[in-house]
Parts: structure tokens; sequence; C-alpha cells
């Protein structure tokens, strides 16, 4: 009876699969204009089966604008994610964009890309007045973290509805010791679970090492997507390469 209950529960929460959408901005910006047309580009992606865009515009703008945000917002019927450090302006954008999530992540202005999480009990008293924040418009809040039930915790102290675990560490690892890479992340995912947080994770996940992440951890609510997903649709077209993730994630979850 309990695993029938399991199958049931897990059956009506399938993994999302959020299409990070910034790789397609570089594009555009690399040589002015509106080509590709990434408003468009996430419409398709949502045509084509995704559950939901990802954004995470930086101070510099150096691929999605805030233009883009409040037009993604008005074209696409998923769910809606913004990342970002929760800078001034930053808070203002979200808080007036309103999208379903909004995912706190500690960037530096001179980071090319994410790579670590929130210390989620060092800056609990600088998060907490955010999240407060962000709930008071209606937006869920995830905060980006490093996989450390401690952190994990922490967010659920400052009131967090969710974890994204950092998976950059996970897949270097998967590919030299897979077993090895869902061990490190265990303990973190089992925590969310057994807090009742909702679970995300992101950051160079890819068709080779996405499905042995949901077995492993089937209550993964959302996993957000770019730079491999956005690489291989260059080889094999946007439409077959949201299939071939979202057949990663279903094969992994029967």
């Amino acid at each position: 009876m309990q695993n029938t209950k399991f199958f049931y529960n897990f059956a009506a929460n399938m993994t999302k699969l959020s299409v990070n959408i910034n790789k397609v901005a570089t594009i555009r910006n690399a040589r002015g204009g509106n080509m590709p047309d990434v408003e468009a580009f996430a419409c398709a992606c949502e045509r084509f089966g995704a559950d939901g865009i990802t954004v995470h515009p930086r101070p510099d703008e150096r691929h999605i604008r805030r233009s883009d945000v409040y037009q993604i917002k008005q074209q696409i019927t998923t769910e809606f994610n913004i990342e970002g450090n929760p800078e001034p302006p930053f808070v203002q954008l979200v808080t007036e964009v309103v999208p379903t999530q909004v995912t706190l992540v500690p960037d530096g202005h001179e980071q090319i890309t994410s790579n670590h999480g929130w210390n989620t009990i060092q800056y609990a008293e600088y998060l907490r007045p955010l999240v407060r924040q962000f709930h008071d418009k209606g937006i869920r809040v995830s905060v980006f973290v490093d996989p450390d039930p401690k952190m994990v915790e922490g967010a659920k102290l400052i009131g967090a509805d969710r974890v994204e675990l950092y998976t950059g560490p996970y897949a270097a690892l998967y590919e030299c010791d897979p077993e090895g890479a869902i061990n490190m992340y265990r303990d973190a995912a089992v925590k969310s679970k057994e807090l009742g947080l909702g679970l995300n994770a992101g950051h160079d996940l890819n068709r080779a090492n996405l499905g042995a992440f949901i077995s492993a951890f089937p209550w993964t609510d959302e996993v957000s997507i770019g730079q491999a997903l956005i690489s291989d649709a260059l080889y094999l077209g946007i439409e077959e390469t949201i299939k071939q993730y979202k057949n990663a994630i279903t094969s992994r979850n029967d």
C-alpha cells in the first residue's frame, strides 16, 4: 500500500523541464538586431513541450535584457522562473514582473556563470526579508544551494519554498564516477524531502547525466537546463532536443 501511494503521488508530480534561454540571447547580442528572436524562441520551447522558461538577467545585460523579461512574461503560458542575485534592481524587476518563481543565486558581477550556492546560515538575515517580499507578491521562492544538508535546513528556516541544488560538481564527477556523483547529492536531496521543501536542480545537467539524477531523486520538482540543451539544439533542432530531454526525465520516472 505504501508503494502504491508513492506511485500516485509521484505520477502527479512529474519532474518539469524549464529551458534556460540565456544562450539564445547571447547569440542575438553578439550581432545586434533581433536574430534570433528570444521571445519567439521561448514560445517555441513551450510549443515543443517545455514546462517552463528560465532567464538569468545580469546587471550588464550580456545576454537576457530587462526588456526581454517583461516581454517574455507577456508571451509565455507555462511557468516563468527568474534567477539572479537579489540586489535592488533585480528585486524591483522580479516584483514588477511577478514570475511563477524566483531563484536566488549568489553570483557576483564578474562571474561568467554561477559556481556556488548560498550559505543560508551566514546570510539568513539578508535572505529572510527578501523571501517575505517575494511571497507578498505571490512568487514562489527557490534558493540556490550547494549539496549540503545544513544549507537545505537554512533555506527552510528563512522561509524558502524550494532549494535548487547546484549540480556543477555532480556533472563533473558523473563522467568518471556516476555512483559517487549521486552519493554526493543524496543527503541534501533527502533532507529537502524530509523538510517538505521542493527540490529543483540545475547547472551542467545534460542528456547523459540527467536521467540518473531523476532516477535517484524522483521527487525532484524541476530541472533548469540551458547551456547543454541549447548546444544540443544546434545539432538536433530545438523540437527534437526538448523531446530527448523530456524522454530522459520520463524514462527514469517510469
